[in-house]
């Protein structure tokens, strides 16, 4: 697969770090941004790179030559005046095929044959790569398509399909930590349907395209662009502070260790109880607090080498006391509210089944003996499954046996019982964790 890397910006928020070179050049641990994205294509064996230059661009011309230094075939693309995000894709004749599409500015560490596998079991018009980070609410975030149980027993089904856009400056109440991360696989197909139906939004420069607003968003309608979900390692190197938070991580192996082609360790975590207040079985997103000190233990996992992911049973939906749609937006609040402070998780995993029968409103095709509900260990197996997890080095924290027992059968490493009258409980075995 053909990659195109957008290399030729300014990077006027980050020029206190360095204003002398084209963005994609700052060094960072020693090597210029640009050139861990080649290694990382390197080793995914992505090796016919076009990058995209302007402003400084025969200092990465001369950096990188025909890329035979470091083991690729590099082609430039030189634009004469600004094009937009996506303006230089109209012009490159050669993108008869799928093409992966960066960012020059992104620090990143990823299994870019999964993403490509992804992309072509879902015949896409386009994927676009998102995760989720500690400023979604600074963020454009994506809404994707999530769908019941299709089969008694069975955990809901997210197919990935984008749904809407969310600008950062689109108003907002609760959302999802989606945040498009700027890597996509963009199919020519989706190029020559732009090509028929653009009409420039800047008619004195019609060849300026905007890859969002112009390519990408307009066409959600058709059912075409879906969103990869990943916990890999993603930064967006847009300024001096996210720079040296970056820098860090570097020195620390954290963005390798990240990648999915290795194994991942992770805490898990119960919801209610753990995260927030237990108020019975909570239905409405107006009830949802998270508990003093959670927002700050899962910020400390963020930091850590292990992914936070949420498992909970949630019987109220086979007892009919709540919708998915109220769940989802139960969900949303923890997502916003842990936003707010920083912190985020990997992933949220539910069971909607319960067995005991004669609830007035219950859903009967949800009562059922399944495999998910804790104390059986099936959402953990699915998410070892989908993050490449090595539950023997992971962990299970909650405030009920159950919580303990579903750690133990899955053969976790240890599973913790917190105090939820503890002021800070979370915290505290949080941080016995990362500090063994």
């Amino acid at each position: 697969m053909k990659v195109v890397i957008m290399a030729g910006g300014k990077g006027t928020r980050i020029a206190s770090i360095k204003s002398n070179v084209p963005k994609p050049m700052i060094k960072i641990g020693g090597k210029p941004i640009l050139e861990y994205q080649i290694d990382n294509l390197r080793r995914c064996g992505l090796t016919d790179i076009t990058l995209v230059i302007g402003y400084l661009g025969d200092i990465i011309k001369d950096y990188f030559g025909d890329g035979s230094r470091f083991g690729v075939s590099i082609s430039y693309f030189m634009e004469d005046h600004p094009l937009g995000t996506a303006g230089a894709l109209f012009q490159m004749p050669q993108l008869t095929d799928d093409f992966l599409l960066l960012c020059g500015d992104i620090i990143l560490d990823v299994d870019f044959n999964r993403f490509i596998q992804f992309h072509q079991e879902h015949q896409a018009w386009a994927s676009l790569m998102v995760h989720p980070n500690g400023h979604p609410f600074d963020s454009s975030l994506l809404v994707t398509e999530v769908l019941p149980p299709q089969e008694k027993g069975g955990m809901p089904v997210e197919t990935q399909r984008v749904l809407q856009w969310m600008n950062k400056e689109d108003e907002r109440t609760f959302y999802h930590n989606c945040v498009n991360a700027g890597i996509e696989i963009i199919s020519p197909e989706l190029l020559d349907t732009v090509r028929q139906n653009h009409v420039p939004r800047h008619p004195e420069t019609p060849d300026k395209i905007d890859l969002d607003r112009d390519v990408l968003k307009p066409y959600i309608a058709t059912g075409k662009i879906f969103a990869y979900h990943t916990p890999e390692y993603i930064k967006d190197m847009g300024t001096p502070e996210r720079f040296y938070e970056t820098e860090k991580d570097i020195l620390k192996g954290k963005p390798a260790a990240r990648n999915l082609r290795n194994w991942q360790k992770a805490i898990f975590l119960d919801r209610d109880g753990t995260i927030n207040f237990k108020k019975g079985f909570l239905t409405k997103v107006e009830d949802f607090e998270l508990i003093e000190g959670v927002a700050e233990a899962i910020h400390q996992i963020n930091q850590s080498e292990y992914l936070a992911i949420v498992v909970t049973n949630q019987p109220q939906i086979a007892r009919g006391d709540c919708s998915f749609e109220d769940l989802e937006q139960i969900h949303k609040k923890m997502e916003t509210d842990l936003g707010l402070h920083g912190a985020f998780v990997d992933g949220i995993y539910y069971c909607p089944h319960h067995t005991d029968k004669g609830f007035a409103g219950e859903r009967i095709e949800y009562k059922c003996n399944c495999n998910c509900r804790k104390p059986k260990p099936g959402m953990l197996q699915q998410a070892a499954k989908d993050f490449h997890i090595d539950l023997s080095q992971s962990y299970m924290i909650g405030d009920s046996k159950h919580d303990v027992e579903a750690g133990n059968a899955a053969r976790c490493k240890s599973s913790y019982l917190i105090n939820t009258n503890e002021p800070n409980g979370l915290l505290k075995t949080i941080k016995q964790i990362i500090d063994e």
